[in-house]
């Protein structure tokens, strides 16, 4: 799925970012105590140095209520004034009703639509990407979009695979109407196929929670690494061009290089290939690990916050998750974003 938003009858941007992290990090010598590894190997292989992990009975919502408060502010913004909360998460406060609901009511946002969509990391892009067609097919004026995921709670501690890789957060946006500018092109897609690579066994209407699947530690995340690894280097990067040739513009017109910050080895390959320079490319994956849905949107907040995003430049987010799913959006950032310090 890929589309231009040339023909648009109104420029849709995001006017307000919004993250928030849990105060306790865990480092990779915190790991190594627990098993064998080591800083360096983590380094080595994912770039991560530390991430930010939840504590008990913390929820998603209870970091996305922080974030979009916070968006809200810099939007200048009430809750009063959103018509839609979408939240993209994997790690929902429960199976049902949806954290949407949970973060509409704790904001004060009255009676307003609320849904949850599930895409994995690639959650927040593909968020975006329908925060936009409502707004543009005029049944929402303003939106509050959340990317959160708590995955520390699905990591399986002994498995070095997966354990040093995920950490806790929560990012948010609005998006509304702007005077210019806004979201230039969407691409997003799926591959079925590789549903096993990168999953939960238990816990749905598959595998309903019993004692043998507590017993089976099938709660928690199995993963694939080296096909997860093959597929996110070549859809990060066949992803973000086919973004940009939809909007007509090449990698060099590109100001501000977002990826999904999954693994470092992954952003620097694709990166290459599309061949942007180092300084355009934007990394805190050394100090939070994977976020999952969360991790572009605390990159936004924390490009805002260093006055990164000026009226003209142009922002390229790329993402790829779980499902196997994978998502990009260009957006020139005219019309003005306020920033400011993370939760």
């Amino acid at each position: 799925m890929i589309a231009s938003t040339k023909s648009a009858p109104i420029r849709v941007g995001i006017t307000g970012v919004g993250s928030c992290v849990p105060d306790t990090v865990m480092t990779n010598d915190d790991i190594a105590e627990r098993l064998q590894t080591n800083h360096e190997w983590i380094v080595e292989r994912t770039g991560i140095h530390q991430r930010h992990v939840a504590g008990p009975g913390v929820a998603a919502s209870d970091l996305s209520v922080p974030a979009a408060e916070l968006a809200l502010k810099r939007a200048g913004l009430a809750a009063s004034d959103i018509d839609l909360i979408i939240v993209a998460t994997i790690t929902p406060d429960m199976p049902f009703p949806a954290t949407a609901s949970v973060v509409a009511d704790r904001i004060g946002a009255g009676k307003v639509a609320a849904y949850d969509l599930q895409a994995g990391c690639t959650g927040f892009v593909y968020a975006l990407t329908q925060a936009y067609s409502t707004i543009v097919a005029g049944l929402a004026a303003r939106i509050l979009v959340v990317g959160v995921d708590l995955l520390t709670n699905y990591v399986d501690w002994e498995d070095r695979g997966t354990c040093i890789l995920f950490g806790d957060g929560a990012g948010a946006a609005i998006v509304e109407e702007v005077p210019a500018g806004g979201f230039l092109s969407f691409e997003l897609g799926n591959d079925g196929a590789g549903v096993e690579d990168l999953y939960v066994p238990a816990g749905g209407t598959r595998q309903p929670a019993s004692e043998a699947t507590v017993a089976a530690n099938d709660h928690t995340m199995r993963m694939n690494g080296r096909q997860v690894f093959k597929f996110a280097t070549r859809v990060m990067v066949t992803s973000a061009q086919s973004a940009l040739d939809a909007a007509g513009f090449e990698a060099a017109d590109v100001d501000l290089y977002v990826p999904h910050q999954a693994n470092k080895r992954i952003i620097d390959h694709a990166v290459k290939v599309l061949g942007i320079p180092e300084e355009k490319v934007v990394v805190n994956v050394d100090r939070f690990g994977n976020t999952s849905a969360a991790s572009i949107p605390i990159c936004l907040d924390e490009m805002a916050e260093a006055g990164q995003l000026t009226d003209g430049v142009r922002v390229l987010m790329t993402g790829v998750g779980t499902g196997l799913t994978w998502g990009s959006a260009l957006i020139d950032w005219s019309g003005g974003v306020n920033g400011g310090a993370s939760a």
